[in-house]
């Protein structure tokens, strides 16, 4: 059987690729390392607790004594920790530099010495920083504009290196928009759900025109999956869902979806330095074979209806004490 450690697996896209690999490669065993963060949540994998096949280990990237016997048992490494929401990085950005840079270092180093077959980054779109028109490719300049891409292109770099220097078998993905279950409640598209049920204000930055691709999780983890087994060794592929959306039309959508009055829109003041417009060019992974398999609509009508079916999970974040004091930092004086 080949074993892959999955880091960062209770989080949003984390979980979900796990999932992923559990149900579509029956002969693979998942190490699962998260250090479980206020966005790290086990209950995300409840159901594969038992499974001999899927083994939890609680533990910081950044540790070299847990990662290295963890990699040592390993086929592949994926290694989606990181701190990854850029509201925070701009309060603050150092947990973002030790978790995203030096601990993507200890995880190449550790596969450099037990020399893994394959190390997957997964990184982002922001790292490109905004575009005006067109779409990025993969050799587009890396041009991060807060301290969340910043650090994620400081990984990639690394990556990057590890490959020329030590010829570590590396990949790297940039995907755009997550969208999709178990997304922590502070990121846009479920906040606006979670308010938008309990009939509260949608915050909406600036004039709301700020322009993403949206992509359903689970086409993102199929990517992954493709990307693991059959890219080409110390390549770059952007994955995005072509599914571009400003900020007021995914507020707009989800209103419509759930029944509420556009008088729920909130504009409040912008985001320090907001990236006008994403946009990637995803022809390198589409040759491959992947294309997503859902537009915005679909995507947005199942991340909605996911939500709405299972208050349980996003109300006991709602309500914890850490969830209130971010929204009262990020929203109170907007």
């Amino acid at each position: 059987m080949k074993t892959i450690l999955v880091t960062g697996g209770c989080g949003f896209i984390g979980s979900n690729f796990v999932r992923h690999v559990m149900s579509n490669h029956e002969d693979y065993r998942v190490v699962n390392l998260d250090k479980l963060t206020y966005a790290g949540n086990p209950a995300n994998l409840a159901d594969l607790a038992e499974d001999p096949r899927y083994r939890f280990v609680h533990g910081d990237i950044c540790d070299r004594e847990t990662v290295d016997p963890l990699v040592a048992e390993c086929d592949f490494v994926v290694n989606f920790a990181a701190e990854s929401h850029v509201d925070r990085s701009i309060m603050g950005g150092a947990e973002f530099v030790q978790t995203d840079v030096f601990g993507t270092y200890v995880l190449l180093e550790c596969a450099r010495v037990h020399q893994v077959e394959r190390f997957l980054q997964i990184s982002t779109d922001e790292v490109y920083g905004s575009v005006e028109e067109g779409a990025w490719t993969e050799s587009s300049p890396l041009e991060p504009r807060n301290p969340y891409s910043a650090s994620k292109a400081s990984a990639e770099l690394l990556v990057r290196a590890y490959h020329i220097t030590h010829e570590l078998p590396t990949l790297i993905t940039r995907a755009s928009n997550n969208i999709g279950p178990f997304q922590y409640p502070e990121k846009r598209v479920p906040l606006y759900i979670a308010n938008a049920i309990d009939d509260e204000s949608l915050p909406v930055y600036g004039d709301g025109m700020q322009v993403r691709d949206h992509l359903l999780v689970n086409d993102h983890c199929s990517a992954i999956d493709l990307v693991l087994h059959g890219g080409v060794l110390g390549e770059v592929y952007n994955i995005g869902g072509e599914n571009d959306a400003t900020g007021i039309d995914v507020a707009r959508a989800i209103l419509q979806r759930l029944g509420k009055p556009e008088s729920l829109l909130q504009f409040v003041k912008d985001r320090a330095g907001h990236d006008q417009r994403y946009a990637l060019d995803s022809s390198k992974v589409r040759a491959l074979g992947w294309t997503p398999e859902h537009d915005f609509k679909a995507a947005m009508n199942q991340t909605i209806d996911w939500y709405t079916a299972n208050e349980e999970w996003w109300r006991q974040i709602k309500a914890s004490d850490e969830y209130r004091q971010y929204y009262e930092r990020q929203y109170r004086n907007r």
